[in-house]
């Protein structure tokens, strides 16, 4: 089976030692001076989120790419492209905020789903925010793992690494959900099972945005209105400077 631990994704080789070879390996002579002493091997970290991370760090996942097109948005607008242009801008929109993005993919490239989480899960990443539009419903709609709940432990399954986070990935979506209301962006909250935010060894978001709808209190935009957009952004950009507020704590 495969493995991931919390700190990166490096598979696991177990090697079992009968007890009559512990001996002859004890007297074995010490390693040559070019090879580390054992003493600086790094050691493997408890289970869990260390206390003091260097800095905070989010991911920015678009979706798709390459020969996956995701949805046809209109005859000039393919779910690929706008992710990735989307991707660009909430890349930058939190640096004024001290926030760091690392985004999965910079351009019209097909990404894995195992590199995908392998690039958040190296980075330690606070968050981790998937982004996918849709042609259908209005305002953004927001999905966290339908995985139950488990604890954190040392060694992960990578089909389920997520459920350890679950809880934090609520918290997450709460906060999102919360700024955008603040913009007047409509939100439907929902719960699915999805690759790389399955494989994800940190609070996770898949952000979906659709166009909006007339209403009482909207009116129509496209997924192209550069006003909507920016709305969507910097709601964003707020939510995730609460997190790293919200993430520090105990």
């Amino acid at each position: 089976m495969r493995f991931i631990h919390w700190t990166n994704t490096a598979r696991l080789l177990t090697m079992v030692v009968p007890l009559a070879a512990l001996a002859a390996i004890a007297q074995q002579e010490p390693p040559p001076p070019n090879l580390p002493p054992a003493t600086q091997i790094p050691a493997v970290p408890p289970p869990g989120r260390p206390q003091v991370q260097p800095q905070f760090v989010v991911v920015v996942d678009a979706a798709h790419g390459g020969s996956d097109s995701g949805a046809r948005i209109s005859d000039k607008v393919l779910e690929k492209d706008l992710v990735l242009t989307l991707s660009m801008r909430l890349r930058t929109a939190p640096s004024s905020r001290g926030i760091s993005v690392i985004t999965t993919r910079d351009t019209d490239t097909a990404v894995p789903t195992l590199n995908r989480a392998e690039t958040a899960n190296h980075a330690l990443a606070a968050a981790c925010i998937t982004l996918h539009v849709t042609a259908t419903g209005s305002g953004v709609h927001l999905f966290t793992s339908s995985l139950s709940p488990t604890p954190n432990i040392r060694f992960l399954p990578w089909l389920t690494a997520q459920s350890a986070y679950v809880s934090q990935s609520l918290k997450l979506s709460s906060e999102i959900s919360s700024a955008l209301a603040h913009v007047a962006v409509p939100v439907t909250l929902g719960r699915t099972s999805m690759q790389p935010m399955d494989n994800f060894t940190c609070p996770a978001v898949a952000v979906e945005l659709a166009p909006l709808q007339a209403g009482n209190t909207t009116k129509f935009a496209p997924l192209t209105d550069a006003n909507y957009q920016d709305k969507i952004i910097d709601a964003l950009a707020a939510a995730l400077a609460q997190w790293k507020n919200d993430w520090r704590q105990p």
